[in-house]
């Protein structure tokens, strides 16, 4: 299997820094102390400001803009979750993985999706949407993405997340039964690839210490555009 981005994302984005994740071990854990940490972290970074006049989050929102969606009506993830924090001083526990990367998401204001690895065909890819693939809402509704949206895409054209990094699919959505995740996180500001390599480290500390796994990762570019594993 493999992720990866299509030419046409990275000529249209060669700003973009891809950092992945595979991890194989994932269980049930605690990981509260965790999540309050990181926690704090982005509540520092939000005291006296709003989300939106981070830098990592007004890239997201000039790469919105280029795709053609309103910015502050389609939100990328992790703007989502700061400005819900923001708002209600926690995030909702989902299950312990997505609960650590949220919160690292977080922390970095940099978006982080984490899919089921079980549930995903030969390979993910992000590219460009022609009409024809189906997504799956969380609540199990069909639709189809729109022509030219940027979706994350396997060989049987299931879209595991619209807009790019705004919605996951409940195709590979993380279940109490998850054990094999892959864990991809995308930035687009000027430190962008300092700031990806340092969440991917976090990212593979954390998975180290909670539940004792090794995991394989990579910072992806457009000459070496391909994750296997």
């Amino acid at each position: 299997m493999y992720f990866c981005h299509s030419p046409e994302i990275w000529r249209d984005f060669p700003e973009l820094v891809p950092g992945v994740l595979m991890a194989r071990g994932i269980s049930i854990g605690d990981v509260a102390s965790q999540t309050a940490r990181f926690s704090a972290v982005a509540a520092t970074r939000l005291e006296g400001r709003s989300e939106g006049e981070l830098p990592e989050i007004q890239a997201w929102r000039r790469a919105f803009s280029k795709m053609g969606l309103k910015p502050t009506q389609c939100r990328c993830a992790s703007e989502s979750l700061m400005r819900r924090f923001r708002k209600e001083k926690v995030l909702p526990q989902i299950h312990p993985l997505i609960d650590l990367c949220n919160s690292i998401s977080l922390a970095f204001a940099i978006p982080i999706a984490v899919f089921d690895i079980s549930r995903i065909s030969d390979y993910l890819q992000v590219r460009y949407a022609n009409g024809s693939e189906v997504y799956s809402t969380l609540s199990g509704k069909l639709e189809h993405p729109e022509p030219g949206e940027v979706i994350f895409a396997d060989s049987e054209g299931k879209a595991h997340a619209r807009r790019w990094t705004n919605r996951q699919s409940g195709y590979s959505a993380v279940r109490g039964e998850t054990s094999y995740a892959l864990i991809a996180a995308e930035a687009t500001h000027s430190s962008a690839q300092t700031d990806i390599g340092k969440l991917v480290a976090v990212v593979a500390d954390e998975l180290r210490a909670i539940w004792s796994v090794d995991s394989k990762t990579a910072i992806l570019n457009k000459c070496s555009p391909r994750f296997e594993f």
